[in-house]
Parts: structure tokens; sequence; C-alpha cells
């Protein structure tokens, strides 16, 4: 579900109205910049955390109490319907709530979860800005889980939370303070450079941007505490420019922490805010929360272990807090060999079979080799499995049966040649 709050820290009040709103984790059909289209989701109360979700039969798909049919697009894992509705962020004393209290927007099949050709799993919380813009507000936050097909490794996870953030500003709002500021103006007929939009005038832009970056090492000095280094990166967003990544320095090491921008107008503008410039940001709260406790896998989030969740019960949600690990378990590893098909492979629809016959026992999957055959020209590709349970050690036996299980899945149900 999707939540949207006032922040709670003190130099951020002013900036944030309260809003009540929640939607689910389905998606809008999206055009080119993000506007919706139409919605196919409605609003609705928090979900459950003990909400099901599965495939009871081959031609349906059953999700938050609806049902929908199955096509040709549909590549949504039961393992993955298990995670909607769980709200990590919403469960207190859990690390994603921590960091929530402190406080891309691709539609390729390959990249994201379909049930079917219209509906998916929300990719990124970017795709509410414009619902929520429409609807009067020019500050708010929005919180909630999003679904992507991606690698798998120790700081990846199909499923994550992200937080976005959002202020307008009118003409007289953002030259107010300004000395002689009274002729300055948002908006010109101008050209597209590395440092504005074409209807944006360049001192319009200065003063977002220098707002925005004022906010936002705010936000994480707050967080981390004082004498934090902060970078920034100029980057591409589709939904922002110029845009920007920002970088701290923790523990001896620059980290990429979250994305910003000043928003595409004509996203701003199609909501009903012609008269009005913005900025806009998103983080995601693992990768804050697995930086500030020192937690070292993201599948840990996910455990239900009370020696990982008694470790954030506190007197207050300031409490310095530094994970401390749980058993090292020692990993099994495999590797897995086979030519690839002739029709198209994605590498996300292997790290997909492997996650939902493996679990979370899997730690990681590692592309070793890629191998073109020089006469035949086919192409092999060699993986690299790391098995490891986070809550006990596994036997042989268990990883052998896993493992041959995905060695015949991925020969019936990806089609490749098996070099096993």
């Amino acid at each position: 579900m999707l939540i949207v709050k006032k922040l709670t820290m003190a130099m951020l009040w002013k900036f944030m109205r309260v809003a009540k709103y929640s939607k689910t984790a389905l998606s809008p059909k999206v055009k080119v910049g993000g506007i919706p289209t139409h919605s196919r989701h409605s609003s609705s109360k928090s979900v459950p955390s003990d909400f099901t979700a599965s495939a009871p039969c081959s031609n349906t798909v059953e999700l938050l109490g609806k049902s929908y049919p199955q096509d040709d697009y549909s590549n949504v894992t039961e393992k993955i319907l298990s995670k909607v509705g769980k709200n990590l962020h919403n469960r207190k004393h859990h690390p994603l709530w921590l960091i929530k209290e402190q406080n891309h927007a691709s539609r390729r099949k390959e990249d994201n979860y379909y049930l079917n050709r219209d509906h998916m799993l929300r990719a990124h919380t970017s795709a509410h800005q414009w619902d929520l813009i429409h609807s009067g507000l020019d500050a708010f936050l929005a919180v909630g889980d999003v679904y992507r097909r991606d690698t798998i490794d120790n700081t990846h996870y199909p499923v994550f939370h992200q937080m976005e953030g959002v202020r307008l500003f009118s003409c007289h709002e953002l030259f107010s303070s300004i000395k002689d500021g009274e002729g300055l103006q948002l908006f010109e007929q101008g050209h597209r450079t590395a440092h504005k939009q074409e209807c944006h005038t360049m001192e319009a832009v200065r003063l977002v941007e220098f707002n925005l970056k004022q906010v936002l090492t705010k936000l994480m000095t707050h967080i981390f505490g004082d004498g934090l280094q902060v970078r920034w990166v100029d980057c591409y967003f589709p939904f922002t420019h110029p845009s920007f990544e920002m970088e701290i320095n923790f523990q001896g090491e620059w980290m990429e922490v979250l994305g910003c921008g000043v928003m595409e107008q004509q996203l701003v503008n199609s909501a009903g805010a012609q008269d009005k410039i913005g900025w806009a940001f998103g983080l995601g709260l693992e990768r804050l929360a697995m930086i500030l406790y020192d937690i070292p896998d993201i599948r840990l989030f996910w455990s239900e272990d009370e020696r990982f969740l008694k470790q954030f019960i506190g007197p207050h949600i300031w409490q310095k807090i530094k994970f401390q690990p749980l058993s090292r378990y020692p990993p099994l590893i495999n590797d897995i060999s086979f030519w690839l098909p002739s029709e198209t492979y994605s590498q996300n629809d292997f790290y997909d079979l492997v996650r939902t016959i493996g679990g979370d026992l899997i730690e990681k999957v590692v592309l070793l080799d890629e191998f073109a055959h020089p006469k035949t020209k086919k192409v092999s590709h060699c993986y690299r499995i790391i098995y490891r349970h986070p809550e006990r050690t596994l036997t042989q036996d268990e990883v052998h049966r896993i493992h041959q299980a995905i060695e015949e899945s991925a020969v019936r149900e990806l089609g490749v040649e098996g070099r096993f």
C-alpha cells in the first residue's frame, strides 16, 4: 500500500501538508512522462499483513480480493504475490518503520511484474505524483512497497520500499525572499539545456535546486549526524530535469542514497498546477536502513527471527542502533551452465525462476561466464548460485534437491539446453 503523510522532522514541517491517501501496489497505466491515462486501482484501507495473494488456477491471478485473467504478459510469481500487503514499513519497530518515522520508471516486461497486459505491480511510487498534485497538494511524502525484477545479491530484492517527496512553489513563494525579486518569473519560452527545461527561467531553476539540496542535506544530517560529507552527481531520471544523485560519505565510503531533481513541467501542468514549479526526490528505505544500522543482507528485512526484530525495539526512534549479525552460517555453492534458446532470453527470467524455487535460501546469483560457440554461434551461460540460510545451516542434500529442481525448471520453463 501507499502512504502519504506529513514528515516528522522539524526542518520539513513547513513544506508538508497532511494527506490521508492509500493505494494498493497495483500500478496505473502511464503515458510518457508518468502521466496516468486511467487508474485500474482504487483507494483502499491498509491491507492486513497476513493477507494472501495467489494464482489458484492456470488462467487467473488473485490479488487483494480481485481476480485478474492471465495472458501472454503474465509473469508475476506466487513468491512475489505473497509479499504484497506485508507492509514492512508500517510494522512498528521494524528497521524500515524506524527509517520512515525519521525521515524508474521502466515499463519493460523484462524489468517489471505483470499480472497481465493491463495490470502490473507498482515499480516506483512516482506513479502517484500526478494523482496527489491533481488533488491539490503542493507538498507531500508518499511511502509504499514497489516491485522490480532484478539481480540477486545482498543489496537487491524484488520487493522493496520507496519514499517520494514533492514540493511545489508559486512565483510568490519562490521569489518573495529575494531582494528586488518582484520582476522575476518562473517561466519563459527558451531552449532545453543540460541545466534547465525549455519553459523554466534560470533564476527559478537555481532557487528550486538550492532549496532541494538544502532540504535533503538537512534530512541526511538529521539521520546520520552533524559533520556529514555530501556530494551531488548529475544524472538522468525520466520525471525530473536537471536530475541529481545524492551521495554521502559514511564510514569512509561514498554511497548513493537518493535521486532527485526539478520536476518535468509537463507532468506538473497536466496535473493542474501549471502556475507552479517544483522538485521531487525518491529514496529506498532498505538502502538507507542498511547503511544506518549496518545491516549486511537485504533478505534480513523479511526475517521473522526475533533475534533480528528485537534489536530495533527501544525507548525512542532516535536511539542509536548498530545491528549485531546473527550467527553467520556457511554458504553452499553450485554452478549451472546451459545453452540459451534461439528465442529471446532474459536473465531476469532465470533470476525469477531461481527465486521462485530457492526462495530466500538464495543469497546471490552471478553470471560467471558467457561463451559463444565459434561454429554453431550458440551462446552458453554459466551462473554461480550461492545458497545460505540466514537462520540455520543448510545441508548438502537440501541444496542438491533445490539445485536439481532449478536445472529441470530452466529446461522446461525457459527452453534452455542443459550442460549439467
